[in-house]
């Protein structure tokens, strides 16, 4: 299991089975808020896909293939944190980041992510981190480029939004450009 204090009201914690329930309603709370950027929330249409997610994620952790972590505000569930297509050879990994949205604009994603990618270069040994968003995501893409990301391109028509093929905007961090 995986824990990274943050401060005194932030916490980012792997997800446990019993935090089902809770994600789900996290999740379907901020539906309408999270679905034009996250193609998962579609699928996330009851409680037991909570769990499987949580299950996966777990699964994920232990065979090192990626880590999904909660993001616990005053003992609740604002969000999630991760990180995904990890690949060891090259030492990379996309990150990913959602907030619920009745905690958006508290800055709890800004306080975050320079403990998460601080953790990801110093003790997972990750050289590079990508973050994929759509053009149009000018929130996350100012989030990533506050943390020190540069455009590395853009993939013409290459994600499906509502059934639509989106252009994909690269992102990315080395480990030498990082300040902690």
């Amino acid at each position: 299991m995986v824990s990274l204090a943050i401060d005194d009201d932030l916490l980012l914690r792997s997800y446990q089975p019993e935090d089902a329930q809770e994600l789900f309603s996290v999740i379907s709370d901020s539906r309408v808020h999270l679905h034009p950027w996250l193609s998962w929330v579609d699928a996330t249409t009851k409680p037991e896909h909570s769990l499987q997610f949580i299950q996966t994620s777990l699964h994920q952790l232990r065979m090192q293939e990626g880590l999904a972590l909660a993001i616990i505000y005053n003992g609740k569930i604002a969000g999630g944190i991760g990180m995904h297509n990890w690949d060891q050879s090259l030492k990379k990994a996309q990150i990913g980041y959602w907030i619920a949205k009745e905690y958006e604009g508290k800055g709890i994603i800004k306080k975050c992510l320079p403990p998460f990618v601080s953790y990801l270069f110093d003790k997972i040994g990750l050289n590079k981190i990508e973050i994929h968003l759509m053009p149009g995501n000018k929130r996350s893409a100012k989030v990533a480029e506050r943390l020190g990301c540069k455009v590395e391109g853009i993939i013409r028509q290459s994600i499906l939004r509502n059934g639509q093929p989106e252009d994909l905007v690269i992102m990315g961090l080395l480990k030498s450009e990082w300040k902690k």
